[in-house]
């Protein structure tokens, strides 16, 4: 598996929202973040898609690994029960975020 860093040289998507995390109806806005859960077993790691009109979770995904698919998996369910037309998706700009399959996601 190829190491997920960074290109220090790429420019990172331009931020659509300026830290503001409001909309006025749904599927305008969606944000998305990943955190971890300790178990008995370990760490999973948790990946969330939230809209930001209802704050409602619309999708979601949980692994023992932080690899792309974790949060491919979340917004696969998001547009799954969603279908937005033109959504903002907003996270911060980790590995995850920046990969190229995550890019490719439509």
């Amino acid at each position: 598996m190829a190491d997920a860093r960074r290109d220090k040289d790429a420019r990172p998507a331009p931020d659509l929202v300026d830290r503001n995390f409001s909309a006025t109806a749904p599927n305008q806005l969606w944000v998305a973040d990943i955190t971890y859960v300790p178990t008995a077993a370990g760490f999973l790691y948790l990946a969330i898609v939230l809209d930001a009109w209802s704050r409602k979770i619309v999708g979601w995904s949980m692994a023992n690994h932080l690899r792309t698919e974790l949060v491919l998996d979340a917004m696969a369910m998001a547009i799954g029960q969603r279908r937005p037309k033109d959504v903002i998706h907003h996270s911060d700009q980790g590995s995850q975020y920046t990969s190229v399959a995550f890019g490719k996601l439509r």
